[in-house]
């Protein structure tokens, strides 16, 4: 059981470092607004992935994984989200070209809790991720539920280690983002990976 469950461990370990619309969020709300900001985010981002493990033990997730009209919707608003947030990145640049380099640049808008939160909430690969993969990923010894439960709290503690370390990184290079030129760069560059994974996410088939 436990070779089970730290083999799992690994697999979900993989699944979490790898780039994607949360990452991307935290870097646009780190390197504008700060680490504080940046951790705020990423625990906005944790609470979607353990409202998702709620939704999934109780078996709403796999309704909507299973609904195509449900999956659209959730889909869709996800994708408005993520371009909504790419586009303000994009305005921020525009509007950071106005700073002095003795001022400070506009934070964004927004509760950046809150904003982890919808990101994360309203991204439907994390439902059919839960129903189709954590299942066959639950040790022996474990009951369906309580295997799900685990490997969410687990998944949930990983995102919050791996995307907070990455926040404490990019906070010791905040001198060097808070440059005016990288910094309109980096919102540039952010606003479209955002719009990117928005038309990706509005998209997929699956």
């Amino acid at each position: 059981m436990f070779i089970q469950l730290l083999a799992a461990t690994g697999v979900l370990a993989v699944l979490t470092i790898v780039p994607g619309p949360d990452m991307a969020v935290v870097t646009k709300r780190a390197i504008a607004s700060g680490w504080q900001d940046g951790l705020r985010t990423v625990g906005g981002i944790t609470a979607g992935l353990l409202i998702w493990g709620v939704l999934t033990v109780v078996g709403l997730a796999a309704v909507l994984a299973a609904s195509a009209t449900a999956y659209m919707i959730v889909k869709l608003a996800g994708a408005a989200y993520l371009g909504f947030l790419g586009v303000q990145a994009l305005v921020h640049s525009r509007r950071s070209r106005s700073v002095t380099s003795g001022a400070s640049a506009p934070s964004p808008s927004g509760n950046p809790w809150r904003t982890g939160l919808i990101s994360n909430v309203f991204n439907p690969k994390i439902a059919v991720f839960y129903t189709g993969l954590l299942p066959t990923l639950t040790p022996s010894g474990f009951s369906p539920h309580m295997g799900m439960a685990l490997l969410v709290l687990i998944h949930a503690a990983l995102t919050l280690v791996w995307l907070g370390s990455y926040v404490l990184m990019l906070s010791k290079a905040r001198a060097f983002f808070e440059k005016p030129a990288v910094r309109r760069t980096m919102d540039r560059i952010t606003g479209v990976v955002l719009i990117g994974f928005g038309v990706k996410v509005a998209t997929s088939q699956t």
